[in-house]
């Protein structure tokens, strides 16, 4: 891939965790799958190596560096064939709004271990009947006495059953004009009244995926992330850099699956030349490669934007990265399992059970439709439809 537009810091980082990520690969995850277990050897090791808190403060043990870093490191495990799906929830986005917002002592308790690995945290945003969207979520905290307490259901949270805590999005009214406004709160896996449960999904993947029930859950007011006023500015504090790392993610399965093909097209011999000899195979491969470097370079552009502070700008680019990775990751996985035929679908060749997780980066955190409604009307400036 391409590597011509990035620092030589963000070359050098690229190059060692490929180098770890090649030290597990594709039989590693897939023996979690069948085991039912969870990435912790290379979880650690990258911890160890600096790589899941290089986006979080010196002051706090991180890298000190952005989105950028982060980034490059999901999509180099990816392209290996072994990404840590909770890399997009624990440091890129909990870590990143405790950073940002979070009261010196929320830094000093939970900072640490995101940037070391010996912590993770979830993110519990999408709900039942409202799904991602913040305006129509229905989780409510009320305020009693000094402490909040907190009702509601959450779907679809990654990893809670080895996440220390979980933050919450949930909805407080203003004093002033009653309205209900989105507020953050971390809530410990141990809280009475915090209730998980299992949603068995066809993806093949070691990361878990929970209901939740907060059953009145009692939290101190310090479990409050940042003002209370500051609502949808922390939340997309948030949720751009998860649309930037499942944009890295996507161009991280992308990498290995077009990888995989071309190797098995340059050898791979029918007739009397290799398959990969034919345009109807190599054509395809081709305008693949050509749509992940296109996705990566937008993806970019929004990790830098985010790292320097333009908030406006980067939604858009994180938008538009993420939609970008996701259709060239769909695509790209397609090609590869229809370039191998029949040993496409085969376990040995490790390329079947993509197809379907592909398909996330379509849906999650956004669907690409919601990314086509904010590109109509906020890059465009098209009326809403809604």
């Amino acid at each position: 891939m391409s590597t011509v537009l990035e620092t030589e810091e963000h070359k050098a980082l690229r190059a060692a965790v490929a180098a770890l990520g090649r030290r597990y690969g594709r039989d590693y995850l897939s023996a979690l799958v069948r085991e039912g277990a969870h990435p912790r050897e290379l979880w650690a090791e990258a911890a160890g190596l600096g790589y899941l808190g290089v986006n979080l403060p010196e002051e706090y043990g991180g890298g000190g560096g952005g989105m950028a870093e982060l980034s490059i490191v999901l999509e180099e495990l990816g392209a290996a064939g072994s990404p840590l799906l909770m890399m997009i929830v624990s440091p890129a986005i909990c870590g990143t709004v405790i950073a940002r917002f979070g009261t010196g002592a929320q830094k000093r308790r939970w900072l640490p271990g995101l940037a070391d690995g010996s912590v993770t945290m979830a993110f519990a945003i999408t709900e039942p009947d409202a799904g991602s969207n913040s305006h129509r979520i229905t989780t409510t905290a009320r305020k009693d006495g000094e402490d909040w307490v907190l009702t509601g259901r959450k779907v679809f949270v990654s990893g809670v059953d080895i996440a220390e805590a979980t933050l919450v999005v949930g909805r407080t009214e203003d004093a002033r004009s009653g309205r209900l406004k989105p507020c953050l709160f971390i809530v410990p896996r141990d809280a009475p009244g915090f209730w998980r449960s299992r949603i068995e999904m066809e993806l093949q993947a070691p990361e878990k995926q929970f209901e939740l029930v907060l059953d009145d859950v009692r939290l101190p007011a310090d479990a409050l992330v940042g003002d209370e006023d500051a609502g949808l500015l922390q939340l997309f504090a948030g949720l751009n850099p998860e649309r930037i790392m499942t944009a890295a993610f996507a161009l991280g399965m992308g990498t290995y699956a077009i990888a995989r093909a071309v190797e098995y097209a340059r050898t791979r011999q029918v007739w009397k030349d290799p398959i990969g000899a034919h345009q109807a195979i190599a054509h395809p491969l081709a305008q693949s490669h050509i749509e992940l470097e296109l996705a990566r370079l937008m993806m970019q552009k929004a990790a830098r934007l985010y790292d320097e502070g333009d908030d406006t700008g980067a939604g858009e680019a994180a938008n538009m990265a993420k939609y970008a990775a996701a259709e060239a990751c769909v695509r790209a996985v397609d090609q590869a399992v229809h370039t191998l035929g029949g040993n496409g679908l085969t376990r040995e060749y490790g390329l079947a059970s993509l197809v379907t997780a592909a398909r996330v980066a379509r849906i999650a955190p956004v669907s690409r439709e919601m990314i086509l409604n904010y590109v109509s009307h906020q890059s465009l400036g098209l009326p809403r439809s809604y």
